[in-house]
């Protein structure tokens, strides 16, 4: 989203975003600090473009697709599934016997994920909303990009916000970009 077009261009790009993490976690040596960081990158990412598409997309699925609340509640179900293994992933270290498990499965959920939202929903939502209501979803600003004061400024905000002591970063990202408890 944000992205220009409407919120299935927009959320396809941000699908295409944590992409780049995951190919930079496949090339950093196992047990290696730059993985902890990139699943750090990772995690700002999908939390993130989970809350947009909590926010914008799966109330829009409820209401114009027939169907929607069982759509709506089985993407949301995929998203506690991701956000189970991100906050298992945060309790851990590069260096822990599990932790590279837990990264394919991961990687493995988000593309299921991905690809059941593109080839099924996004049909779906092409098909059964008018063009006009998916331009409109799109032009919502979505979670954090108020923090973006310059085009080329990242898209998540800054890491000494998230990655502080005390409750877990897959929730500080959570109530930082949904506003949550502010």
């Amino acid at each position: 989203m944000g992205h220009g077009g409407d919120v299935i261009a927009g959320l396809t790009t941000d699908h295409r975003e944590v992409d780049d993490p995951f190919a930079q976690l496949d090339d950093a040596p196992v047990g290696g600090e730059d993985r902890k960081r990139l699943v750090d990158s990772v995690t700002i990412e999908l939390v993130r473009h989970s809350v947009a598409e909590e926010q914008y997309l799966y109330p829009a699925v409820r209401e114009h697709l027939e169907g929607g609340d069982a759509l709506a509640d089985k993407e949301l179900e995929d998203h506690a599934r991701v956000e189970r293994l991100l906050n298992d992933l945060q309790q851990r270290e590069a260096t822990d016997e599990d932790f590279d498990r837990l990264v394919r499965e991961l990687r493995t959920e988000v593309t299921a994920h991905v690809d059941d939202e593109e080839n099924n929903l996004f049909t779906q939502l092409r098909k059964g909303v008018h063009p006009y209501v998916l331009e409109e979803l799109g032009r919502q600003d979505p979670p954090g990009e108020e923090d973006r004061t310059h085009p080329a400024a990242p898209s998540t905000p800054s890491a000494n916000k998230l990655l502080a002591p005390g409750m877990g970063l897959v929730d500080r990202v959570r109530d930082y970009v949904s506003g949550r408890g502010q």
